[in-house]
């Protein structure tokens, strides 16, 4: 299925051909919607269920992970400019109950630069790994419906060491997003969802994209994503397209859609939503990775030039969110697989992200978010 502005080109095989090899990769299935010069191009590979022949929706609902910290990114800065947040002071100012590290700023938060400990559990340079909150093999999956407190998960990781003083490092770490989201609403006197509507998707007409909080619910329509794990020495597959994602809270909790997210990204990159100091800002990548104001920042390639993103995974649910500086050429897809402890999907991952942005921006390798 493919829509175009009127007299271009119609036929994108090598797109179709693309997601398609994702799928054979891996994937259960792939909907991918690329806005660029030629109009919009819509299309969709693989299945909605396992074992079932229905092709994936093209525009159906799914879980984006990481895409989210930049729709909370988004939201402080719009609260910046509206003279609510200030980037630079103390986070503890926001949030004395927290009891936070008197260096960390806001800004710190939104770039990953804090050093605060990761509550989803840390990988350390020597290989070691410190967990935190369960996500992942049979423990997650029996307690897949568990609701935690957004002050639950910053106790944790504030009882854990800090990985480096403050604005001293960087390392991404889901807690920043939770206390960045804590700051929302303490400015704001009102939820997140709150704020997202009202900053956001009200005023971007976004019906189909939801910050869910503790719901386990998935808006219909949807495709079904999937978790593989070892249960008395049998390997098990069940269907996690409904589960609590509040373990992961404002680090990943948000549903959209292919549509809700060209709509947001393109606004965003074309300075529909923020001030252009703020926005400049926002793209201004540190030093380790290119990571803005939860904002990935890359080069892709000598055709590709500067491209914009924040990707996302959880288990079994992706999403992939790239834009132009000007916001007129975006890649927006959602990915569902099976997912595992070993994150063995996420070497496909790579590839799908790297083999997509090559057909749409021309460019290499991108990083993943």
């Amino acid at each position: 299925m493919s829509t175009t502005l009127s007299g271009q080109r119609q036929d994108r095989p090598e797109l179709q051909e693309a997601i398609e090899e994702i799928v054979e990769s891996g994937f259960v299935g792939v909907q991918l919607r690329v806005n660029d010069e030629y109009g919009e191009w819509v299309g969709s590979a693989g299945a909605s269920e396992l074992g079932r022949s229905a092709k994936p929706l093209t525009n159906g609902h799914f879980r984006i992970g990481s895409s989210t910290k930049n729709f909370v990114a988004t939201s402080v800065l719009m609260l910046v400019a509206e003279g609510k947040i200030d980037l630079d002071v103390p986070a503890d100012d926001y949030l004395p109950e927290c009891g936070l590290d008197r260096r960390i700023t806001v800004r710190m938060l939104l770039q990953h630069t804090s050093g605060i400990f990761n509550h989803t559990g840390e990988l350390y340079e020597d290989g070691t790994f410190a967990p935190g909150v369960p996500w992942r093999g049979k423990e997650w999956v029996d307690n897949r419906f568990k609701t935690y407190l957004p002050e639950e998960l910053v106790r944790l990781s504030l009882s854990k060491p800090a990985r480096f003083a403050p604005g001293t490092g960087w390392s991404y770490a889901n807690t920043n997003y939770v206390l960045a989201r804590l700051v929302i609403e303490k400015v704001t006197g009102r939820s997140f969802a709150g704020e997202l509507q009202r900053l956001i998707l009200g005023p971007l007409g976004m019906t189909g994209t939801v910050a869910p909080g503790t719901s386990s619910e998935i808006p219909e329509p949807h495709n079904h994503s999937y978790y593989r794990y070892e249960d008395a020495g049998q390997e098990k597959t069940v269907d996690i397209t409904r589960e609590n994602p509040s373990w992961v809270s404002a680090g990943g909790d948000m549903i959209s859609t292919t549509q809700d997210l060209h709509t947001y990204f393109s606004a965003l990159m074309g300075g529909k939503l923020l001030p252009a100091g703020l926005l400049a800002e926002m793209r201004t990548p540190e030093a380790t990775v290119g990571y803005g104001l939860g904002l990935f920042v890359q080069d892709a390639g000598p055709k590709g030039g500067t491209v914009f993103h924040h990707n996302g995974g959880m288990a079994g649910s992706a999403a992939l969110m790239y834009s132009t500086p000007d916001g007129t050429k975006t890649l927006t897809a959602g990915l569902t697989c099976v997912g595992d402890a070993d994150l063995s999907i996420a070497a496909a991952f790579q590839n799908a992200q790297q083999r997509l942005v090559s057909e749409v921006f021309g460019g290499g390798p991108l990083k993943a978010g």
